[in-house]
């Protein structure tokens, strides 16, 4: 079911000049940039071995993000497991008693489909599922 760790979600202010930083500081290449308008996201994605790291600045101030970064200010905001089946994993975690944020998964940046959990059945840690929605 989960195969990796697929991302993680760094919140931030002002992509461009995150970016620049995760360019110019940690020499990492940035592979693309999307918005996410469901999520009321745009979003950049670098490569740090295996893991993907998703920078997400707000385009709106009603997305998550923007809640995210009003109360905590910028950093990590969630990780993401790569999974087979998303649906079975959404199911498992039902079953475990953890509150799902969403009961079916959701278009999500990268062509994958997308479920999170809530952070207050997760140890205070936002979790997302993530699947292709392609096959590889």
């Amino acid at each position: 079911m989960i195969q990796k760790i697929d991302h993680i979600g760094i919140a931030v202010n002002n992509l461009e000049a995150s970016t620049q930083y995760f360019e110019n500081a940690l020499g990492l290449s940035c592979h693309g940039t999307e918005e996410v308008a469901s999520q009321g996201v745009k979003t950049a994605f670098f490569e740090a071995g295996e893991v993907h790291i998703e920078l997400l600045e707000p385009t709106s101030s009603d997305s998550p993000i923007s809640k995210f970064l009003e109360k905590n200010g910028e950093g990590i905001h969630h990780i993401a497991f790569g999974t087979d089946d998303i649906e079975k994993q959404l199911s498992k975690a039902s079953d475990a008693g953890i509150r799902l944020i969403h009961q079916t998964p959701i278009p999500g940046a990268a062509e994958k489909l997308v479920a999170f959990l809530h952070p207050k059945s997760t140890h205070g840690v936002l979790t997302e599922f993530c699947m292709p929605t392609k096959k590889a």
